[in-house]
């Protein structure tokens, strides 16, 4: 395989300085995020009707699988650990902030505009040929779901310079300190009922766990033993939180009616991340023994090296799979979720899926690896983050309410021109080269 042999080369030039394990768990928690998706996912007929439905809602015995596959404080805490990394890179070839951003920001939305264009693009052939507009507003929210995440951690890419001289500075303070806020707003969620204000945790439990990564680069959590004595505090407080206090026992989506634990993120990911990351971070020395078996470093490479696509494409494998099967009679459809017979049958779900999911990123994967041009112009910083901010609304819009959907008429097209012209302004579109 061509891919494999590019991969392997790559692997086999990794400088010896550089952490292994860190590539390894964010490739694991991409692929745990992707395959958690398609197994919560459900859909069969009711009365003659399909109907999609969500694991955790019809089978509330699921819940706590949630606590395995939610992994995006992993996520999070490796892409402080990385930032960190480009930042002392940064300084020590004197780069100013716009530069550094520039480099962030592509790799991230590169991929992102693909999708969005594409989905633009399904949207409207599926107007144009009369599908009714809850099904398109429906399919096209569910695809872009992940999209989520990437707005929330450009977010966190424009803060991280501040927030890693915060950690340099002050160190596990600065944890603390957005960790007293998250407190503060699920307080003031709560027991005051201003459940709008909840919505500034997508910050302050996002920068807390984000902290983490700053620690883990230090060497500041590097005793196995104190670690899982971490973790252990984060389970037991998380189990108590959830035993005592008002939050749902599921660490995703929305099973319970009117409450969550994601939207908007409350202290329970922060306890959960510790729990999970102790865990984690307490094998670091023998994984990254491990990883010096060329193999499975090339695994991690290979996938790391399309790692956005892969996960921004997940969801949209499944619709476009379980819109083949729909019009194949609905094939697959007639099992009960949650029945012995659906779970024998994930696997063979599963593996469909990633047998679809991974020639697509192979295709798609080139415009996540491309840099941007030597000669491109920088924009400054202030016209990056104000571009960012605005491609930032447009896709939490596009990701809340689908193409087709909103508070007003037109909302999807005014979200995605938000988008574009964010795009525009950070200088992250594709420039046209003309020919002399």
């Amino acid at each position: 395989m061509r891919i494999w042999t590019q991969a392997s080369k790559l692997a086999a030039q990794t400088p010896p300085e550089r952490n292994r394990y860190v590539d390894f768990l964010r490739a694991v928690s991409i692929l745990v995020v992707v395959v958690g998706h398609w197994l919560i996912a459900t859909a069969h007929y009711v009365d003659g009707t399909l109907t999609p439905g969500h694991l955790l809602r019809s089978e509330p015995g699921t819940q706590w699988l949630t606590w395995i596959f939610q992994v995006m404080p992993i996520f999070f805490i490796v892409g402080g650990y990385s930032n960190a990394v480009s930042l002392e890179s940064a300084r020590r070839k004197s780069d100013r902030y716009a530069v550094w951003l520039a480099a962030r920001l592509n790799r991230l939305v590169a991929p992102l505009l693909i999708l969005l264009v594409a989905w633009s693009a399904i949207a409207l052939v599926m107007y144009l040929v009369d599908v009714r507009p809850a099904v398109i507003q429906f399919t096209s929210k569910a695809a872009l779901i992940p999209t989520w995440f990437l707005a929330i951690y450009i977010m966190l890419v424009i803060l991280a310079p501040a927030a890693y001289r915060a950690w340099r500075r002050f160190g596990f303070a600065s944890f603390w300190a957005f960790v007293a806020l998250a407190v503060l707003t699920d307080l003031a969620f709560f027991a005051a009922d201003q459940r709008w204000l909840g919505w500034i945790n997508y910050f302050w439990v996002w920068l807390a766990v984000h902290q983490l990564g700053f620690a883990w680069r230090d060497g500041r959590l590097s005793s196995p033993a104190l670690l899982l004595l971490y973790s252990a505090t984060g389970f037991i407080t998380l189990y108590l939180l959830i035993k005592q206090g008002p939050y749902p026992l599921a660490m995703v989506g929305s099973p319970d009616e009117g409450l969550s634990n994601t939207r908007p993120p409350k202290v329970t990911l922060i306890a959960l991340g510790i729990f999970q990351f102790g865990l984690l971070l307490a094998l670091e020395g023998p994984m990254r023994r491990a990883l010096d078996s060329l193999r499975l470093w090339t695994a991690t490479v290979l996938i790391n090296s399309m790692i956005m696509t892969l996960y921004l494409w997940h969801i949209t494998i499944m619709t476009l799979l379980g819109t083949a099967l729909y019009f194949a009679n609905g094939f697959g459809f007639g099992i009960e979720p949650g029945t012995p017979a659906w779970w024998w049958t994930r696997p063979v779900w599963i593996g469909v899926l990633l047998l679809l999911l991974f020639p697509a990123a192979f295709a798609l994967s080139p415009l996540e690896r491309r840099g941007r041009s030597p000669d491109a112009k920088i924009p400054s910083a202030t016209r990056q983050i104000a571009g960012a901010i605005l491609l930032c609304l447009g896709i939490s819009l596009l990701a809340g309410f689908g193409y087709g959907g909103g508070v007003f008429t037109g909302q999807d097209i005014v979200s995605f021109a938000l988008v574009v012209v964010g795009a525009e302004l950070s200088g992250l579109l594709p420039r046209i080269r003309r020919s002399s």
